[in-house]
């Protein structure tokens, strides 16, 4: 034993150690190749859900490009030559092939001299209007005058209105015949009073005929003071009543 612990033997001793290696290095050849079959076998035994996660989903294609922009619509410009430049001629840079010809239109035959009128202007024409061309063309254009409205001819006033007008007023007679018989009331007569103030157009419109002539006869006699209506005296309608009172006479 103490002969088999030193470094330095002889090489007496005989070990099992390269047999041992070779059947370690089998045993675990043989282990690893079952732990790989299990799995293979046996696939219930994996979840579902892990096999479904490992599958691998294709990306979706990438989106189409844009369409191109449409080609800029190019405004070609015709630069037009001139020979004037901010009002003044300038020297040409070249000759040029045809030389155009221009030709002036021909001046208008001259005009008869007309007599001159004060306020016209110079190149007027005959049977202008006095004060030039701005009092021809406004006296051309017509212009409405506004019509004024004429005042009516006659107009309708009471006698109530009409009391402050009267100038002149006869009291009518009581006829003796109508006093005998008791007779009395009121007689209304239809009058027109005219430019002048008088009376005219003497209608009755009612009462007691005893009654109506006197009346008639006061009532002609009556003056009043002309009815002005802008300005001017128009003719008046209107109704008087004459009242008869036997205990007024």
């Amino acid at each position: 034993m103490f002969e088999d612990s030193l470094i330095e033997s002889s090489g007496k001793l005989k070990t099992k150690q390269g047999a041992t290696t070779v059947l370690s290095f089998v045993l675990q050849s043989i282990l690893v190749v079952v732990l790989v079959l299990i799995p293979l076998i046996y696939t219930e035994a994996l979840p579902m859900k892990t096999l479904m996660s490992t599958v691998i989903v294709a990306p979706p294609p990438p989106p189409p490009p844009p369409p191109p922009p449409a080609p800029a619509q190019v405004v070609h410009v015709q630069k037009i030559e001139t020979e004037v430049i901010n009002g003044a001629l300038r020297t040409p840079t070249k000759i040029p092939e045809k030389v155009k010809m221009i030709k002036e239109d021909q001046a208008p035959p001259p005009v008869a001299a007309v007599a001159g009128v004060v306020g016209g202007v110079p190149g007027g024409v005959p049977g202008g209007q006095i004060g030039g061309v701005i009092g021809g063309i406004v006296s051309s254009v017509p212009v409405a005058v506004p019509k004024v409205a004429a005042p009516p001819q006659k107009v309708r006033v009471s006698q109530g209105v009409l009391q402050g007008n009267l100038l002149h007023q006869v009291q009518p007679q009581y006829p003796p015949i109508a006093r005998a018989a008791r007779v009395s009331g009121a007689v209304v007569i239809k009058a027109t009073i005219g430019k002048d103030g008088s009376m005219q157009g003497l209608q009755v419109v009612s009462g007691h005929p005893m009654l109506v002539q006197s009346a008639l006869e006061a009532v002609k006699q009556w003056r009043y003071k002309p009815w002005v209506l802008n300005g001017e005296p128009v003719e008046v309608e209107t109704l008087i009543t004459v009242n008869f009172n036997l205990s007024g006479g």
